[in-house]
């Protein structure tokens, strides 16, 4: 007798399936697989996924290290803090290459009002001494006049991150939660040149996001995977980790790679001493990579894969072609007087996609918002809603992607301009 095989469902993968409707198909999966009372769980079942930290334009300066002394523990602390912030205003002034010397002398009150906050890594504190190592934060606004900057930096377009980690065999994305997921999650991103989309990988990321996908070349999954997050293109840093022994040294190679073909971008390697330092390897890789990364935008080499683009590409000649057969267009002169000779022909209007970050609920309104003031545009509503990342506009302009993107930069806004698409950001 045959032995009966159960019938799967024919799952058919539609372009147009937004995340929660794609995380509702893998579930109905689940339950067709669950079979004679057995409990079978989804894939997406389970504690995964770290969000990011909300990211804005200050500069955070970590791995400072201190070890002072004091009448009390808290006296021995505050000391502590002062000298953690004179030497990262130093180290702030050298990773920015200003002067070429040694960073100008400020005063504690001048440092403290540069300071937003201080982030404790480790610390030991004891009746009359502190030993720490401690992260500063400068505001921005405050700090960029003393570093002399001025003009707007150009950023990317929005870059969807996928952080493989490669370590005792195992390849993973989001399936667990991971060191580097982590590294990513907490990467202060304000002061970077490159636009990261950083997943979560809570729900369905786990399930669109795999260390598989970075092999696929089909541009049609490519486009549904980048739009259901908001981002033109993607990039994938890779760790992968190796360890001679457990509790020793931990030897890393880190590999920046970029685009729906994995284009090799750059690599380097580095070691921490024991487990315990692993964080900071692994955070001092991520400022290493955003710089390779960032010298790919400088090169032109992250700008979006016109492929990934959905807007269709028309043949010149078939249009002149076309054109010549309708023959000339007929003339504009009415017989309602001379005013009508002078009136031209309804500027064509264009579908334009604005990106713009959504950190919180007053930047979608203050996004729409700027985008409708331009003269112009017909409508303008968001299409893709992402509080604490990148929202998507619709707009309908009288006019041509360029008209708009100069009108946005005459508001004050950072405009990076793609095929069909606008990305803008204070």
């Amino acid at each position: 007798m045959a032995a009966l095989r159960p019938t799967l469902p024919k799952l058919t993968l539609l372009p147009d399936l937004s995340r929660k409707a794609r995380l509702g198909l893998f579930a109905a999966l689940g339950l067709a697989l669950a079979g004679g009372g057995a409990a079978i769980y989804a894939q997406i079942e389970g504690d995964r996924g770290i969000a990011p930290i909300a990211s804005n334009g200050d500069f955070e300066v970590s791995g400072i290290e201190v070890n002072t002394t004091g009448k009390t523990a808290e006296e021995a602390r505050a000391n502590g803090w002062k000298e953690a912030q004179r030497l990262a205003w130093e180290k702030l002034w050298k990773s920015n290459g200003l002067g070429g010397g040694a960073a100008p002398a400020l005063d504690a009150g001048t440092l403290d009002g540069m300071v937003s906050a201080v982030v404790v890594g480790q610390e030991q504190i004891g009746p009359h001494r502190y030993i720490a190592t401690l992260g500063v934060i400068f505001d921005r606004a405050r700090t960029s006049g003393y570093l002399g900057m001025q003009g707007q930096i150009a950023h990317s377009a929005p870059l969807l991150v996928i952080p493989v980690l490669i370590q005792g065999g195992v390849t993973s994305v989001f399936e667990t939660r991971t060191p580097w997921q982590k590294a990513w999650a907490e990467f202060r991103t304000g002061a970077s040149v490159i636009d990261y989309v950083r997943p979560n990988g809570a729900g369905a990321d786990s399930l669109l996001l795999t260390a598989g996908q970075i092999s696929r070349r089909s541009r049609n999954w490519w486009r549904l995977v980048l739009d259901s997050f908001g981002a033109a293109d993607v990039i994938m840093p890779i760790a992968r980790l190796e360890r001679s022994w457990p509790g020793g040294p931990v030897h890393g190679i880190f590999t920046a790679r970029r685009g729906p073909d994995n284009t090799f971008i750059g690599s380097f390697e580095l070691t921490a001493p024991s487990e315990d330092k692993l964080p900071q390897m692994l955070a001092e890789a991520i400022t290493r990579l955003d710089g390779l990364y960032a010298g790919a935008l400088a090169a032109g080499q992250l700008s979006p894969d016109p492929s990934l683009s959905m807007r269709p590409d028309l043949d010149p000649a078939l249009v002149e072609s076309i054109v010549a057969k309708l023959g000339p267009a007929p003339s504009a002169t009415t017989a309602a007087g001379p005013d009508a000779a002078a009136t031209t022909a309804a500027v064509p209007t264009t579908a334009i996609t604005v990106q713009f970050a959504t950190p919180d609920a007053a930047s979608v309104d203050a996004g729409v918002a700027a985008v409708r003031r331009v003269d112009g545009v017909k409508e303008a509503a968001t299409s893709s809603l992402a509080i604490g990342g990148t929202s998507v506009m619709r707009v309908t302009f009288a006019g041509d992607i360029d008209a708009l993107a100069a009108a946005l930069r005459a508001q004050g806004w950072r405009v990076t301009q793609g095929a069909g698409a606008l990305s803008i950001r204070k």
